[in-house]
């Protein structure tokens, strides 16, 4: 066997999963065949085995599925081989698991999708106690559902209802709370013990029967809460597809697979139940959405947090101290998520008070914690401790970072970015070296003349559109000038966009992915353009909603429509909320850029439809009072009664097909644009930035998988059909097409 050992000592036989030249064990082809052989070897030599222990010889326990032979196959010849090939697996698991001898799981480390389904081949499982250990089915978050034997046992280990948290919400556990659901037996404190016990237990219950049998095996079994047949459970389970539905939208196939392969299984025997799930699972393969969901939430966001994107060679930086400029949402937000890791925070505003406003942010949010039991006391305490109010740019002092987030406008954060400069320099602190005496909190290739490691302060502006290297010519150092723009609200929104401007050098890139991964947040990494590519895309899509209104579209088919398509907000409705005037300032301030470059900017008809709303008919968002929609103080929001009068045209012909096209193919034409432009440099990013940056739909695995889900070709003539009727926003230079095809993922 290639990727698994075995050692016969005194009886017990120790498998040890160790495939080579790799850092973890995965189900690829040839542990499908040393499985064939393993189960052959432990069947012949039964006679002679006391015990198995299952283990693991790398630092997680097993990592689950080849998903990359996934990608590879046919979507035509999938279904049939990834059946034969999961029930291939579980031929194997059963005849391991039904030998009659005990059989005890040593869980050194993590056990994920497949990796828990092997994990769960163990009668008894032990596990070491560490918060970091994640174990669980994480299937259904990748479009997939756990086939491996995970639906069916882990339904009869909680029950039908208990379970479903785990199967249909990936909710996944560490080794405490497995131990807690009885989903592990017993806990060690180091990985150096788990062989020890586990020889222990075996040797404690030879001569027992019922400890070499799972659960559901045994005499009177009962699943927990009841079957399907029990009047509770059975009076509760029809809400269940309907609030599936619900949050769905019907748009994932892999949660209504698993919860049907849930209840189905737990009307029939074990080895029928594993066939249905079997079956479920390679329905799923037939899907394109199971793909573009493998592609993004795995493939693409291991990418991001491996740092493909984060210059390398450089030293890992850790924040100690970071000053934020501006107290208001973002200020606040971004103390909040510093606070939160552990990171010393300084929060300046004009004056203390306003600054005090901004901390009593992370205060409401400590408070919700503790009232929910989600946070003690003493660590609210010691969050709210790590953040300095202040009104004084000299408490900056110490700071290895700072970051300005104040109002959207060009003039002001200029001013704010010299005022810091200008005493952090007097005080020594914005120099390529630390002042005599003073240890740098960072790591860096430059050395003071006492030989401590040094790095200099580095500088990042909060911005959404505004283009970095104009910002950056406000800073004594441009090439320590970078842009970090984070999403609101920032306590919630995991994208984090790491913008690198034309003097932005690699050091300064390095540490702003770094601080962003300290913060546990998502960075992508983009070149600088106005809008860089999150508020450039997204503003597509406002702007095509606002023009589709302009035409006569009705509001309530855009904002339908585009909710049944999978975004989480209509396009009017997310305007109110970022308000129109927003929007606004940013034409304006766009008119005066180009103005000033000689040249004459022609806004689009969905700028013009709002520029009008505001300047006009006064309806400049909810903050404002009211945008497209209203805002009573009793019950729920609607849409503005004058939307009818002022925009829609009866004898306007539309389709909900049109619209979501519309809706789904401008933000693609304009993510292409980006990787054409060298804005984007990686689909990975694209993807990702796309999904949990603007609400990009899931199941379509993100703006460019979108386009390679449609199929290049039939992509490029549904933008050309929409061009044609609806402008250049669809329209696909030659240069965006031979992006697509030059960034097209090779399997």
């Amino acid at each position: 066997m290639n990727t698994i050992r075995t050692e016969n000592q005194n009886g017990i036989v120790i498998v040890t999963f160790d495939a080579p030249d790799s850092p973890v064990n995965t189900m690829g082809e040839v542990w499908q065949a040393d499985m064939d052989a393993l189960a052959a070897q432990l069947a012949a030599e039964k006679d002679s085995i006391r015990g198995i222990v299952l283990m693991s010889a790398k630092k997680t326990f097993f990592a689950g599925a080849d998903l990359k032979g996934v990608m590879r196959m046919d979507m035509e010849e999938a279904p049939r081989r990834f059946f034969t090939e999961i029930e291939r697996i579980k031929r194997n698991f059963r005849t391991i698991e039904t030998l009659g001898k005990p059989i005890v799981t040593c869980l050194n480390g993590a056990a994920l999708g497949g990796g828990w389904e092997v994990a769960l081949l163990g009668h008894y499982r032990i596990a070491v106690d560490d918060p970091k250990i994640q174990l669980g089915l994480p299937e259904v978050s990748i479009g997939l559902l756990p086939g491996g034997g995970g639906i069916t046992k882990m339904t009869r280990l909680l029950g039908l209802m208990a379970a479903q948290p785990y199967l249909l919400e990936s909710k996944l556990f560490n080794s405490a709370e497995a131990h807690r659901l009885g989903l592990v037996h017993e806990l060690v404190g180091s990985a150096d013990q788990l062989l020890n016990q586990a020889k222990a237990w075996i040797e404690s219950v030879q001569a027992q029967p019922e400890a070499a049998q799972h659960l559901w095996e045994r005499k009177n079994y009962r699943m927990p809460g009841g079957a399907p047949t029990d009047p509770k459970i059975a009076a509760a389970l029809p809400v269940v597809p309907a609030l599936l539905k619900q949050k769905t939208r019907g748009l994932y196939p892999a949660p209504q697979a698993t919860l049907s392969a849930m209840v189905e299984g737990a009307m029939v025997d074990f080895d029928t139940a594993m066939r249905i799930e079997s079956r479920y699972l390679a329905s799923l393969l037939a899907s394109p959405v199971t793909k573009n969901m493998i592609n993004t939430f795995f493939f693409n966001l291991n990418a991001i947090k491996s740092g493909q994107a984060r210059p390398k060679d450089i030293p890992k930086y850790k924040p100690q101290k970071v000053g934020i400029l501006g107290a208001g949402m973002m200020g606040a937000g971004i103390a909040w998520a510093q606070a939160s890791r552990g990171i010393a925070t300084v929060l300046k505003d004009v004056s203390i008070e306003k600054a005090e406003q901004g901390k009593a942010y992370s205060q409401k949010l400590a408070d919700k914690r503790v009232a929910k039991g989600r946070m003690s006391e003493d660590a609210r305490q010691a969050l709210l401790d790590r953040i300095t109010p202040t009104g004084q740019a000299t408490d900056l002092k110490g700071c290895d970072l700072i970051i300005e987030a104040v109002f959207e406008q060009r003039d002001l954060k200029a001013k704010v970015i010299r005022e810091a400069e200008a005493v952090l320099a007097e005080n020594g602190f914005f120099a390529a070296g630390p002042p005599q005496g003073e240890k740098s909190p960072l790591g860096g290739q430059r050395t003071s003349q006492s030989g401590e490691a040094w790095g200099p302060l580095f500088f990042a502006s909060n911005t959404s559109t505004l283009p970095i290297s104009g910002l950056a010519q406000a800073s004594q150092r441009p090439e320590k000038f970078i842009g970090i723009h984070f999403f609101s609200p920032v306590d919630k929104m995991q994208l984090v966009e790491i913008i690198r401007g034309q003097k932005t050098d690699d050091e300064t890139v390095a540490r702003a992915y770094d601080y962003v991964l300290a913060l546990g947040k998502l960075p992508i990494v983009v070149n600088d353009s106005r809008g860089f590519y999150t508020s450039r895309t997204f503003g597509t899509y406002i702007m095509e909603g606002a023009a589709m209104l302009g035409e006569g579209i009705p509001a309530a088919a855009i904002e339908n429509v585009a909710i049944q398509a999978g975004m989480p907000v209509g396009p009017l409705a997310v305007m109110d909320e970022t308000a129109l005037s927003l929007s606004v300032h940013v034409l304006d301030q766009t008119r005066a850029d180009f103005a000033a470059e000689g040249k004459r900017y022609e806004a689009t008809s969905g700028e013009l439809l709002v520029e009008r709303m505001v300047k006009e008919l006064n309806r400049p968002g909810r903050a404002g009072g009211g945008g497209f929609y209203e805002y009573p103080q009793a019950g729920k929001k609607h849409l503005w009664s004058q939307l009818k009068n002022l925009f829609e045209k009866p004898r306007t012909t539309w389709s909900a097909q049109e619209i979501k096209d519309r809706l789904l193919y401008r933000q693609s034409v304009e993510t292409a644009r980006c990787l054409a432009e060298g804005v984007l440099t990686s689909v990975h990013e694209a993807n990702v930035g796309s999904i949990f940056g603007i609400g990009f739909p899931g199941w379509s695995g993100g703006a460019m998988q979108f386009i390679y889900g449609q199929g290049v070709e039939a992509f490029e003539k549904r933008c050309a059909e929409l061009a044609e009727r609806h402008g250049d926003g669809f329209r696909l230079s030659d240069e965006v097409k031979e992006a697509i095809r030059r960034f097209e993922p090779r399997w």
